[in-house]
């Protein structure tokens, strides 16, 4: 029978509204506070116990982190890094059903002389995160990220990686763990906390400049990101930390996700969004925050009186389309409102990627990049649309007369700088000086992937780079030198 062409379909229909008024969807016997998702309804103590276990499965069916083994805890004072810092403090408490058995530690970066904080007010907030450290009881190190401008070479080596354990050796670990424990070797000063450096005011001037050099918050972002890694990988390594735990949560890893493929990372978002990271080799990034999603945190955070300080950063303030990861997040969070899997769907897509690059432990030092350590994607086929790219750049630097709005004597080939000529520096006039610029700075671009070269080639000069980066673009550069020196006497490959 066919439909009637006069019959109303003009009623709404009947939707059950969620409500926090019905009874808990685990014990069935004490009313809900808590509505993740449409039926996913918890008391209190329910999605207390639901919380505790996704942060304690995420780490166990991983098998990654041995007993006794020392795990630096990156907090930042948000919701994510706060509740983590909670999860790991209730996992060696009296009451846990299975403690914890790694050796933890804190770090947090104080990024404040980055995006314009006074004195007084880093002060504050360096302050505020004392007190959240020591009430957790675990040694902990602030550091001002001036220190990454005085950091050795090293933090941008390749250090080799011992080849991983069979399946049975973490059983192994925890039985004897069982059997003898863990005597902890942390000094009571250690255990105090290390007050933070005195900084500089140079100090402080240097990173500003370095960050007024990039032209857009797009690579301001990506550069500041990149910065802080190497600052926990050098901290880890100083004082023997072979983990580092991230408290990104599955919300900001669907937002990397497509802020990576739109920054050109797409040859390294399992690395970027995964639950292990093992570029650097003897120092491993984990986030056991990875399947709580950011509403989860911000009602447990709530419900619990998880501490959080607040930090601004870059892009406090920002309008959406101020930056491509402000617009990434801006989109995503706005999609999850009127399509609540937008988040669990990109997630779990995450999770399926894995990484054509070569392994870190048979990987030469000279295929990482310069700054974020990851292979080198740069070297496709002629015909790929990163060659086209170089071809574009060379003619345009080639031609007889500028670029439509570009000064003369600007953009260098296949360099990280803004001028021409060897030896010279843009000066504020728009022409250069050769007096201004060092005579060695190295040329960085060969040394970086192609989104760590869109990130150099928005900074107006590459000498305010930290001197670890500078330093070993320049070996490198000699190394190629000589290899094509005496490349007529080498076997291939």
């Amino acid at each position: 029978m066919m439909c009637q062409v006069v019959e109303e379909y003009e009623e709404p229909l009947e939707q059950e509204a969620p409500s926090v008024s019905k009874q808990c969807v685990k014990c069935k016997e004490v009313l809900a506070v808590v509505v993740i998702r449409a039926g996913d309804k918890y008391c209190r103590d329910c999605f207390d116990q639901y919380f505790r276990h996704k942060f304690r499965a995420t780490l166990g069916k991983n098998r990654i982190i041995f007993p006794g083994e020392r795990v630096l805890l990156a907090v930042s004072g948000g919701p994510s890094s706060s509740s983590m810092l909670r999860q790991v403090q209730e996992g060696f408490g009296q009451s846990a059903h299975k403690k914890l058995r790694f050796m933890p530690g804190i770090v947090y970066v104080d990024e404040g002389g980055a995006v314009g904080q006074s004195v007084e007010e880093r002060r504050l907030t360096v302050a505020k995160m004392e007190d959240v450290f020591k009430a957790a009881g675990f040694p902990f190190h602030i550091l001002p990220l001036e220190q990454i401008l005085d950091i050795p070479t090293s933090v941008v080596a390749l250090r080799a990686a011992s080849s991983p354990p069979p399946a049975s050796a973490y059983k192994a670990a925890v039985d004897d763990f069982i059997r003898n424990g863990v005597i902890s070797d942390v000094t009571p000063q250690e255990k105090a906390g290390t007050p933070p450096p005195y900084v500089l005011a140079s100090q402080t001037h240097a990173l500003r400049q370095m960050m007024d050099s990039v032209k857009t918050l797009t690579a301001r972002e990506d550069l500041m990101s990149t910065l802080r890694q190497q600052m926990l990988v050098h901290t880890a390594r100083s004082e023997g930390y072979t983990k580092v735990m991230l408290g990104h949560n599955c919300t900001r890893l669907a937002v990397q996700l497509l802020t990576s493929i739109s920054l050109g990372r797409g040859a390294h978002l399992a690395r970027d969004t995964g639950f292990s990271d093992s570029r650097y080799g003897d120092v491993t990034f984990v986030r056991p925050m990875r399947d709580h999603s950011a509403k989860e945190i911000a009602y447990h955070n709530r419900l619990f009186h998880v501490q959080c300080v607040f930090t601004p950063n870059l892009h406090t303030k920002a309008k959406a389309k101020s930056s491509i990861q402000h617009l990434t997040e801006s989109f995503v969070n706005n999609l999850q409102v009127d399509f609540p899997s937008t988040v669990s769907t990109i997630y779990r897509t995450s999770e399926k990627l894995q990484t054509a690059c070569k392994n870190s432990s048979s990987e030469d030092h000279g295929d990482k990049c310069l700054l974020c350590m990851c292979s080198l994607d740069t070297s496709g086929e002629m015909a790929s649309a990163f060659q086209a790219t170089l071809i574009s750049e060379r003619l345009s630097a080639d031609a007889n007369g500028p670029l439509p709005g570009e000064n003369p004597g600007r953009r260098g080939p296949q360099t990280g700088s803004c001028c021409r000529g060897p030896g010279q520096r843009c000066v504020e006039d728009g022409g250069c000086s050769t007096a201004l610029r060092p005579p060695d700075t190295p040329d960085v671009r060969p040394w970086l992937c192609y989104s760590c070269q869109l990130t150099v080639k928005d900074m107006s000069c590459v000498d305010v780079l930290p001197g670890c980066i500078l330093s070993e673009a320049r070996r490198r550069q000699t190394r190629s030198r000589m290899r094509e020196e005496i490349s007529d006497f080498l076997l291939d490959d």
